[in-house]
């Protein structure tokens, strides 16, 4: 296992997964770090431009404890791989099955889930007094299942999961349902999602459409109407077809850098033990955001 850390050294931090080079997370947690005075490097560790497959997540740990890192935040597609390889894992990543930040201590890897408490936070800080009597939620792959599990523990009376894939929604509402009480979670036919919004408070955008790489809205703009709130966990772009769309007819939004700060704010506390500046953190990353439209749009 790792040694205790050097109090005369860095704070050594990586992320874990395909396709994470262009990540604005490592620049955003070296940002506060040096705000704050704490000497924090933060390298990507890319599986797909290092040739290597998701299946070696175990051997990246261990190449990571030996090679003296603190820390390493997985994602994609790691999250639920890496927990065959932890020592210990909180219980609400345990229940969610899903981690994406691991501390490497001498008691051993410790596993968390920030995603869905980022999603809690930036909820409560982005839509406060939002109604949440009936929330419907669009994807149920890992992000939603991260995402519907916060929306439940912060009081959403009733859920309803939309999917593609209607098994998977189902099996979501399922799992959900057993921790939650199953009359506060039901999965709904995406035929239905005309009829499930009109009932609804408010919606939240859990699939890839809208990213730069899947452009478009994930459902019809004549759906939404100013009673609705909706929230999008996408953020590149920052501003999505979706929620220009709902901010047009008048409706109270949630963007995805809410999630992606806090996602942040979370993990940066538990690697250092130390609280980071949200707000501070906040203006960083829309500084990184519009940095990084520039460069999409050049």
């Amino acid at each position: 296992m790792a040694d205790a850390r050097p109090s005369d050294r860095p704070y050594l931090v990586g992320l874990v997964g395909n396709g994470v080079t262009p990540s604005l997370t490592p620049p955003m947690h070296m940002a506060e770090a040096q705000a704050l005075g704490i000497p924090y490097v933060y390298r990507p560790i890319d599986l797909t431009a290092l040739g290597l497959s998701p299946d070696t997540i175990g051997d990246v740990l261990h190449w990571a404890e030996h090679l003296g890192f603190d820390a390493l935040n997985i994602t994609h597609p790691c999250k639920r791989l890496v927990l065959d390889y932890l020592d210990r894992v909180d219980p609400v990543a345990a229940a969610l099955g899903a981690v994406n930040t691991v501390l490497l201590t001498p008691e051993g890897r410790v596993g968390f889930n920030t995603d869905t408490t980022g999603f809690a936070a930036g909820f409560v800080t982005g839509l406060p007094d939002a109604a949440t009597d009936r929330v419907v939620q669009l994807g149920a792959g890992g992000a939603g299942s991260a995402v519907a599990d916060a929306l439940l523990r912060i009081g959403v009376g009733r859920l309803t999961i939309v999917d593609v894939d209607a098994r998977r929604a189902a099996e979501l509402a399922a799992d959900l349902g057993g921790r939650h009480g199953g009359e506060r979670v039901v999965a709904g036919a995406l035929p239905d999602l005309s009829t499930l919004l009109d009932a609804a408070d408010g919606v939240v955008h859990c699939t890839p459409t809208g990213m730069a790489e899947h452009p478009g809205i994930p459902f019809s703009a004549q759906l939404l109407r100013p009673e609705l709130w909706v929230a999008d966990i996408v953020y590149r772009p920052f501003e999505t077809e979706l929620l220009r769309a709902a901010r047009a007819v008048g409706a109270r939004t949630l963007d995805g850098g809410r999630m992606a700060v806090f996602q942040a704010v979370d993990a940066f506390a538990l690697i250092t033990g130390v609280h980071p500046d949200p707000d501070r953190m906040s203006a960083h990353f829309h500084t990184l955001v519009g940095a990084d439209h520039e460069i999409l749009t050049r």
